[in-house]
């Protein structure tokens, strides 16, 4: 982190919402060493917080830096950890910031990503061993921050402005099982913090969040705590689930979903899907759609496998990419005329909402207590709750007017 002292600098920065975190701690401890920030094409040094989750992210990241050569270029994130090689083949110069020194730099666990919104991170690394993630070896085991550093980082967001507050880790529901805790315990906590805001739980795995169902159902019934919960099942299959080393069946996943929603009828579930994994064959394929038709959760993010070198799922043969793009635009077709279908329900009704975000002039984004994505056309005040009433919906959000 030395490095970064007394220069002018450009930051970029890529991947999860854990790692837009870790770049607004990268950016204050750059300040207080006596840095400026300014657009690119003025910085003498230019920061790339990286990811590498699938082979097109660690494609575009190289080109980032080839895009700034001769210049003096900062290197964090997972790149640095995994494929070190790599990036000093791309460029030798580049100077190289692994995690851990920026987190013993910065051990803050939060940072405000916008004038509004302030991220939380649960801790580091992951309980999984799953047979296709290159993550798991740059953020290694879990290691768990203090319910106490979480609390107050959470009452210093919210005091400075923070309405909506993300937690995010590498896997949200696995928090404390590494110090004897659990995330239910965590969220109570949280509920019990000072401030006006409300809390979106990151990413769970089914296979930790299953173990803990029974209190953290319960858990995410709270007032101040959206009914969403992003549970990645990526397959409806036993068998590629086990090949993937997930550590769960397609029911057990479906069990936790309907624990959820016997809680919060109208939770809100996203998940993840991988397309085309190399032990997937066309029942197999059937059997996610067959699954989703199921389940029909609000959002489906969906991935193209993609081959990680190091990593247990490299050893099998690749699918043609012919295949995985017909399975990837199939379940897209599914996905798609369920949302439509989900979101004409939610027409003519008036729902309590909680005004977070501006992206364009005379009209703001709020969220209902399921962290619907709400689309109001007029000027509000962030931090406004307000009732509205559903006009209609855009299929990825609704529209409404403010009673």
């Amino acid at each position: 982190m030395d490095t970064l002292r007394d220069k002018t600098i450009h930051v970029e920065s890529y991947g999860c919402t854990f790692n837009h975190a870790d770049t607004e701690k990268i950016v204050a401890v750059a300040k207080r060493q006596g840095c400026v920030q300014v657009p690119a094409e003025e910085a003498e040094c230019i920061i790339l917080n990286t990811c590498t989750v699938v082979g097109a992210t660690e494609r575009a990241m190289l080109r980032r830096i080839r895009a700034f050569a001769g210049r003096e270029i900062v290197v964090t994130g997972c790149m640095p950890v995994v494929q070190r090689n790599l990036l000093l083949e791309t460029d030798p110069t580049l100077h190289l910031i692994l995690p851990e020194e920026m987190y013993r730099t910065c051990p803050e666990v939060g940072a405000m990503t916008d004038p509004h919104t302030g991220v939380v991170q649960t801790g580091t690394g992951c309980l999984g061993s799953c047979a296709y993630c290159i993550t798991r070896q740059a953020r290694g085991p879990l290691k768990s921050f203090s319910a106490d550093a979480i609390v107050s980082e959470v009452e210093r967001l919210a005091a400075g402005g923070a309405y909506e507050i993300q937690l995010t880790g590498q896997d949200v529901s696995a928090w404390g099982m590494d110090i004897g805790l659990d995330l239910a315990y965590l969220l109570e906590q949280i509920a019990g913090a000072k401030g006006d805001f409300r809390l979106r739980v990151g990413m769970m795995n089914p296979a930790t969040a299953g173990r803990i169902i029974d209190r953290l159902a319960p858990a995410f019934a709270h007032e101040k705590i959206f009914g969403f919960v992003h549970l990645p099942v990526q397959s409806g299959s036993d068998a590629v689930l086990a090949s993937m080393n997930r550590g769960y069946t397609a029911a057990e996943f479906e069990a936790i979903v309907a624990a959820f929603r016997k809680e919060i009828p109208d939770v809100r579930v996203s998940t993840d899907i991988i397309a085309g994994y190399p032990t997937e064959r066309c029942r197999e394929s059937d059997e996610t759609l067959e699954m989703i038709s199921r389940v029909r959760p609000t959002k489906v993010n969906i991935t193209r496998f993609s081959m990680r070198k190091g990593t247990p799922a490299a050893l099998h043969r690749d699918l043609p990419d012919w295949v995985k793009k017909e399975r990837s635009r199939a379940l897209t077709r599914l996905t798609e005329r369920i949302y439509d279908e989900e979101n004409l329900r939610w027409i003519g009704r008036e729902l309590p909402v909680l005004v977070t975000e501006q992206k364009k002039d005379g009209t703001v984004i709020a969220r209902d207590a399921t962290y619907q994505n709400i689309v109001i056309p007029t000027e509000i005040a962030m931090g406004t709750r307000l009732r509205v009433k559903v006009t209609g919906h855009r299929r990825h959000y609704l529209l409404a007017e403010p009673l």
